[in-house]
């Protein structure tokens, strides 16, 4: 089920940010049972891909300890704890709010597709993975929207998260062919390495582009804050600038996976987060 890898879920909880409804308990109760929701479904995914790519994970160099590969679990067993997973949270989602069920219903066809055939389509595979990014901002939108208080999921958000998965994704592709897994994941053979560094800057500076425009110009709630948010783009180019120096190793980690243990690119992210929570909930007017 990957636990390691909910942390991605958290992307549910921006919508919750940026409208100021971070101290509101009730708002906070919905989008953290929402995060909790993708995150067991999330791992439903995983387990499905795994039941999917058991005979391929069973010859790779690394995967072959997975618990399906390895036979540590067995495929029936896998097949019933993925039904069960996928049940339970489904129903979970849709009793937060029917648009928040429908998100994660997406979010499972989508990942169901990537699983069974769009992973091995050069460039579609990224494509999928960053829908699936956009689906949980989205999903957030509509855990933390109320009939008194109507959340839409803003553009740029969505404009931004999509960048930013896109931007990680074809990062991690690049890291990929740069240490020949191509031998064990069909759709990189498909992959130019050239292409891909224009499409990973161009997605780097569309990320940071896309981030300062919404600083500049930031829903209503956030007027007052949009006379500091746009120093926080620093931060944000900063840990860009740091995933892809990480991309540069050549251990065979992911990227995606050393990021979240490199020091200075979690310090980064924190930094970025206290910046923009101070800014968005104390520097505001008085009286």
């Amino acid at each position: 089920m990957r636990p390691k890898q909910w942390v991605k879920n958290l992307f549910v909880l921006a919508p919750m940010v940026f409208t100021k409804d971070l101290f509101h308990e009730s708002v906070v109760l919905r989008a953290l049972a929402a995060v909790v929701g993708f995150s067991i479904l999330s791992g439903a995914v995983y387990t499905i891909n795994d039941i999917v790519d058991v005979e391929d994970d069973r010859r790779h160099p690394t995967k072959h300890t997975r618990p399906i590969a390895s036979g540590q679990v067995p495929v029936p067993v896998a097949r019933v704890a993925a039904g069960a997973l996928v049940t339970f949270a489904l129903a979970g989602a849709f009793f937060i709010d029917v648009r928040v069920g429908s998100a994660a219903a997406v979010y499972l066809a989508l990942n169901l597709a990537y699983s069974l055939r769009l992973k091995q389509v050069a460039y579609l595979d990224v494509v999928c993975i960053s829908a699936g990014f956009v689906l949980r901002v989205v999903a957030g939108s509509y855990a933390v929207s109320t009939a008194t208080h109507p959340v839409a999921p803003s553009h740029y958000l969505l404009l931004c998260t999509a960048a930013l998965a896109l931007f990680l994704g074809f990062g991690k592709r690049a890291h990929e062919l740069e240490v020949h897994e191509s031998k064990s994941r069909s759709a990189l053979r498909s992959y130019s390495p050239r292409v891909l560094r224009v499409v990973l800057w161009v997605f780097a500076l569309l990320t940071v582009g896309v981030y300062l425009a919404w600083t500049l110009d930031p829903p209503p709630q956030l007027a007052f804050a949009s006379r500091y948010l746009w120093i926080t783009t620093a931060l944000v180019l900063l840990g860009i600038l740091r995933f892809v120096k990480l991309l540069r190793s050549r251990d065979g980690e992911s990227p995606t996976d050393a990021m979240l243990r490199d020091v200075p690119f979690v310090l980064t992210v924190l930094g970025w987060v206290l910046l923009v929570v101070t800014i968005i909930y104390q520097l505001r007017p008085t009286g």
